[in-house]
This record gives C-alpha cells, structure tokens and sequence, in this order.
C-alpha cells in the first residue's frame, strides 16, 4: 500500500516520547551544593537573591515560578508558610521549615518592590535562574543537574524519611496523584531500606529476635 503523506511510509508512525530523565542528589551533593552556595555568594561570585532562590528550591521543593514569582505579601514567617495565590496547581500553603524561614527571613527587602526574588530591572522580580545555575552547578561538580531536580530532589528526601506519596503529592502541590506516582520505585526503595533496617536490629542478637 502506498503511503498518503507525500510518499513517505514513515508518514503515520508515531514518534516515541522520551521519558524527561529524573535526577536525584545524594546527601553528599547535597552537602556540596550548600557549601558552594555559601563559598559563592561570600566571594562575591553569586548575588544574594539568586542563591536565595536556589536554597529555597532545595528547602521546599516550590517550582520554579513559585518563587521567582513569589510575594512579600505572600510570605507569613510568623505562621512559618508561604500563601501562593496563583501557582501552577491553584492557591495552596507551602510549609516552611526552619531552615527555609531563616533564609527568607536573611533577605534584604527592595522598597517599592513587591518581589522576594527581585531582578536587575527596577520593579521586576529575577527572570533568569538558569544564567546562575549553571555557574553553579559546574562548581559543585553537577553538570548534568537541572533546577527542576532540585524539586524532584526534595520529593526523594521526604520519601527516605517515611512520608507517604499522597503526602509527597500535597507538599509539591500535585492536583493529580499520577504525577506523583513518578516517585513510586523511590517509595518502593525507601520501603526495602526500612526493612533491611529493622531486619539488622532483630538479627544483632545472633540472628535471633526476642520475644
């Protein structure tokens, strides 16, 4: 049979989509990340609002717009939780840890400028991660790392530390639980750890567990 499409028998073959690659940092690349952060920004070889946004995308897991984007207005350390209005997946509460509310809370504010990222541009929040980024991430020795794992990166931590995917799902701000069913061989790892785990206690006794 001829094909229809000017000839070309590959016409109606549907290309295969190619699964977007997930990476995930290590405790280690974690630490590595932090100290170049911190050595960066003390040399004076990274401005303060960029490396803020970066821990920010470390310590919540927020997408990439939600904090660019975000607003002082937006922000309640005293409740220790950011109230998006307007994210991807609707209004929603974001948690702050600690460690996240003493880095907004570090942060210099602009007059007149609404902006907890704000740009170069008077008025405007920051619009270029990425140019930081990659300097970034060749010093820490993470070239193939992308903003975006930083978020998939928060997922993973969570997920060591015994938290559920339904809950993984609401602190990411997922609408659908397919999207966080991604994550599903890292809770089934998790799960495995954990009883290896409890199997070493039990069998530290000669291989037997008390009653």
């Amino acid at each position: 049979m001829e094909a229809s499409d000017g000839g070309n028998p590959c016409g109606f073959v549907r290309k295969y989509r190619e699964r977007k690659r997930e990476r995930f940092l290590t405790d280690a690349e974690f630490q590595r990340l932090g100290e170049v952060l911190s050595g960066m920004e003390a040399e004076g070889r990274l401005p303060v609002y960029p490396a803020a946004a970066m821990r920010l995308r470390m310590l919540t897991g927020c997408r990439r717009n939600e904090i660019v984007e975000l607003q002082w207005i937006e922000v309640d350390l005293e409740a220790g939780e950011l109230r998006l209005r307007d994210s991807k997946s609707g209004a929603r509460l974001v948690p702050l840890s600690l460690a996240a509310a003493r880095v907004l809370g570090e942060l210099p504010r602009i007059g007149g400028n609404p902006w907890v990222i704000p740009g170069t541009k008077r008025g405007r929040h920051l619009s270029d991660l990425n140019h930081y980024w990659e300097r970034v991430r060749e010093e820490a020795e993470l070239p193939e790392v992308r903003l975006h794992d930083l978020r998939h990166s928060f997922a993973s931590r969570a997920l060591a530390l015994g938290e559920s995917l339904s809950m993984i799902g609401k602190l990411l701000g997922h609408n659908k639980i397919d999207t966080t069913s991604r994550y599903a061989h890292l809770a089934r790892d998790s799960i495995k750890a954990s009883s290896a785990r409890v199997a070493d206690i039990l069998g530290g006794g000669g291989g037997r567990a008390s009653a």
